[in-house]
C-alpha cells in the first residue's frame, strides 16, 4: 500500500525574466516497508522534490498525499501537522536545534509528533552509539556524532515516512554502516524510506532506484 503519492509535480523558479523548471511532471509513490533511492546529478531537482514531497514547499502544479491525506494546497498549519505525524526529514545539515542537548532534541521531536516515550530516547541514543553524548549540545559534537544524533532525532517518533537527503555524505565507514542497519530496521518494521543520494553503496541496498535528471524521472 502506498503511503506517499506524488502526481505530476511541477516547480518553477524565476530570476528576473528567466524561468527555470526544477521539476517537470514528476510522479512517484512509496509503499509501506519500502526503501527507495532517489539518484541524480547535482541540479537535477532532488532537493526541490524533497521540499514538495514533505510540504516544506508548494509545487506549481500537481499534488502530494501522505497516508491518503492531501498535503498540497493546504494551509501551513495543516501541512505542519501532517509533517509531524507522518514524516521524518533528515537534511544534509541543521537537523538539530543548537540550544537543545542531544536528548532534548530527540525528546522534542517525539513531543511534536505526540509520541512521548522517555525510554525510547535512551534506546535510540544507545542504538546510534552516542549515549555518552546525551547531555551534549550540537556545537560540541563531531561530524559523525552529529549525523548519528540527527538520525536518532528524525526517527524518534517512528515516522511512517523517512526522507533523507544525502544521509551518508561526509560520515565515516562506521557511521555509514550504522545508517544502513537503521534503514534496514525501518524496512522490517513496515516503514517507508526515501533516500536522496550519490552513494552507489546506499542505492544498491534500496528496493528500487528512481533516477531524476533535469527535473524529470527517467532511466539511469
Amino acid at each position: 500500500m502506498a503511503v506517499l503519492n506524488a502526481v505530476e509535480l511541477y516547480r518553477f523558479f524565476h530570476i528576473g525574466d528567466d524561468e527555470t523548471a526544477a521539476l517537470r511532471g514528476v510522479s512517484l509513490s512509496l509503499d509501506a516497508g519500502e526503501t527507495v533511492a532517489l539518484v541524480g546529478p547535482s541540479g537535477s531537482g532532488k532537493s526541490t522534490l524533497i521540499g514538495c514531497l514533505t510540504g516544506l514547499d508548494e509545487p506549481d502544479g500537481g499534488w502530494v498525499s501522505v497516508n491518503e491525506q492531501r498535503l498540497t494546497r493546504r494551509s501551513e498549519k495543516v501541512r505542519a501537522r501532517l509533517r509531524a505525524l507522518n514524516f521524518g526529514i533528515m537534511l544534509q545539515s541543521a537537523n538539530l536545534f543548537q540550544h537543545l542537548t542531544v536528548e532534548e532534541n530527540i525528546g522534542f521531536q517525539m513531543q511534536v509528533a505526540g509520541r512521548i516515550d522517555t525510554e525510547r530516547v535512551s534506546l535510540l541514543l544507545e542504538a546510534v552509539g552516542i549515549s555518552h553524548r546525551a547531555k551534549s549540545y550540537p556545537a560540541s559534537l563531531s561530524g559523525g556524532e552529529t549525523a548519528r544524533a540527527g538520525l536518532a532525532t528524525v526517527i524518534a517518533a517512528a515516522p511512517p515516512v523517512l526522507i533523507a537527503d544525502e544521509p551518508t555524505a561526509e560520515v565515516n565507514a562506521e557511521t555509514e554502516q550504522l545508517l544502513f542497519e537503521l534503514f534496514d530496521q525501518r524496512r522490517k518494521a513496515g516503514q517507508a524510506t526515501l533516500l536522496s543520494t550519490h552513494s552507489t553503496a546506499l542505492a544498491d541496498r534500496a528496493d528500487r532506484i528512481i533516477y531524476l535528471r533535469d527535473g524529470r524521472i527517467g532511466d539511469a
